[in-house]
């Protein structure tokens, strides 16, 4: 699994994001690319903790879901999305790619970082487990747009 602090990495996820135009379609789901880009900024936010989304401890979903998030297997494609992370509104798309690719450089930044907050529903993750899920959570909405 790919790293979201290996820098070949980083710079791939940047060129993808270069490749999504306004008029680019997603293959699934329902968001325009405006709207994905907001959608992504969410996880790296937790991470970064920039923002707080409401977000409470969830033992079942700690049980069930955690481990999948920094797994090797991809995620299935119109996985239901939680609320606090559904983009509905419109976005502006040159808004969103901006602080999108603000986000993962700030992040790309602190890769030297030993310990992170927990998670706000799933707890602890390492630095390694939080950098898999990062990339993992970002390349799924890549693909959905092609690139």
């Amino acid at each position: 699994m790919e790293s979201i602090f290996n820098t070949q990495t980083v710079n791939s996820i940047f060129n993808r994001i270069d490749k999504i135009d306004k008029n680019t379609q997603a293959i699934w789901g329902k968001m325009d690319a405006a709207q994905m880009f907001y959608h992504c900024q969410g996880p790296l936010n937790i991470m970064l903790q920039k923002k707080d989304y409401g977000l409470k401890p969830n033992w079942l979903m700690k049980i069930l879901i955690k481990k999948s998030l920094y797994s090797d297997a991809p995620y299935r494609k119109n996985l239901p999305t939680i609320p606090a992370f559904k983009i509905v509104e419109p976005k502006d798309f040159k808004t969103e790619k901006k602080a999108l690719v603000e986000l993962v450089k700030e992040l790309y930044t602190q890769k030297g970082k030993e310990s992170w907050e927990p998670h706000p529903v799933f707890g602890y993750y390492t630095n390694e487990q939080w950098a898999k899920m990062q990339y993992k959570h970002l390349d799924h909405h890549l693909k959905q747009f092609g690139v």
